[in-house]
């Protein structure tokens, strides 16, 4: 019994040497490094916002607002900093919850 157990764990042993053993043999290829590294969990995956046209976006926003000059300067900072800009010159920010979500110091909606 104790000797099924032995070759149980030997054969397990043998078996990880040789799949590391094919990774180190190639080392230099780049598939099998991507292949290692998304093993270990070392393979980050970044996400780049698409950029927009801020002055664009929010002109387009702004245009029928009583206060253009206030509207286009929230509007570019928060188009900055959520890298959208909801569609029409008022609501629809279930569009961009990030512009929906940003607040003044006062508590106040941020956004146009």
């Amino acid at each position: 019994m104790k000797l099924f157990f032995f070759l149980l764990l030997l054969a397990i042993l043998i078996q990880a040497l040789v799949h590391a053993s094919a990774f180190s043999s190639n080392a230099n290829s780049v598939t099998n490094m991507n292949e290692a590294s998304v093993m270990v969990g070392l393979n980050k995956k970044y996400h780049y916002h698409k950029r927009i046209n801020c002055k664009y976006a929010c002109s387009r926003r702004c245009r029928k607002a009583s206060r253009k000059n206030v509207c286009y300067r929230a509007c570019g900072t928060c188009c900055k900093r959520c890298h959208c800009v909801p569609p029409g010159t008022y609501g629809h920010k279930s569009a961009c919850p990030c512009y929906a979500k940003l607040r003044t110091h006062g508590n106040q909606l941020k956004c146009p």
